[in-house]
């Protein structure tokens, strides 16, 4: 069955778009021209794995800093200044003009879409659950958390959140924290029973420690009757639409070629992750 998109219900919208700051001052964002003379970018990741994240050697890796170093080589634009900061401070971060640009593979979702501008899709993403070793309550669907007194772990910022509302989760079962650092502590000391996240996220976090693992045999949440999968892209600050358009002609030109799905595969991406990201626009992922 063909992976859909999340539809989002009012009130989940309404929660959302407060905790990304929605209604926040928004600075003037710079143009593409007023970067390319500067000779310099700033781009903002949140330090997750496979996505977006600094190495050990101070270099920025993962599906998004590795395509937007093609792309800004592509603009002529050399020099790239990377800036790691919080999943839910990325958004404000953009609004602020802190960074011109965010390579995190977040998510195109409608309440995102009235604060920001995104590219068009770079990749596509299913979802997962990382469990204590053993799963010893036995936890393989987001649903389990609407039905029983176990409480989910999720990163602030994150779309999650929406899927658990959709679902019925009780905001008392949900346990928020700011990074996926912090994830493996609070599900092996009993913090929370699980943590939602994509499924790549979990396998990264699952191969950092013996305490936790994968929910095996997850099923994706369904909401509404269709199957949740994400499209991540580039995201930008509203007014920056001569620098989206610029990225996306340069993305799809990219998105035809051996190397653009070879970035996707090194990290842990599947064939089908790099071909579903084709099947939605920007568009269509924005309307809900």
């Amino acid at each position: 069955m063909k992976a859909k998109t999340l539809t989002m219900i009012s009130a989940a919208t309404a929660t959302a778009a407060l905790s990304l700051g929605l209604g926040a001052g928004t600075a003037t964002a710079a143009t593409l021209q007023e970067i390319q003379d500067r000779g310099q970018v700033r781009i903002a990741i949140a330090n997750e794995i496979p996505y977006g994240y600094m190495d050990l050697d101070g270099t920025a890796k993962g599906v998004g800093p590795d395509v937007a170093k093609h792309i800004m080589s592509e603009l002529g634009i050399e020099k790239i200044e990377w800036v790691t900061t919080t999943f839910g401070s990325l958004i404000p971060g953009l609004q602020a003009d802190r960074f011109d640009m965010v390579a995190a593979e977040m998510a195109v979702l409608p309440q995102r879409c009235q604060q920001v501008l995104f590219s068009e899709p770079d990749s596509s993403y299913g979802e997962g659950l990382l469990v204590a070793k053993g799963n010893p309550h036995d936890i393989h669907t987001y649903d389990a958390f609407a039905d029983s007194d176990l409480k989910v772990a999720i990163m602030a910022g994150a779309d999650q959140l929406e899927m658990m509302q959709a679902l019925g989760v009780p905001d008392d079962r949900m346990v928020t924290i700011s990074n996926n650092a912090d994830a493996i502590s609070t599900v092996s000391t009993g913090r929370a029973d699980a943590y939602a996240a994509t499924s790549l996220t979990v396998s990264e976090l699952a191969a950092k420690s013996d305490s936790v693992e994968a929910a095996a045999d997850f099923t994706d949440p369904v909401i509404n009757g269709e199957p949740v999968r994400s499209w991540g892209a580039f995201t930008f600050a509203q007014g920056s639409e001569d620098f989206r358009d610029a990225v996306n002609e340069k993305l799809a030109e990219f998105k035809q070629t051996d190397e653009w799905e070879e970035i996707l595969t090194q990290y842990g991406f599947s064939s089908t992750d790099a071909k579903e990201s084709f099947t939605k626009t920007t568009e269509q992922l924005c309307a809900g």
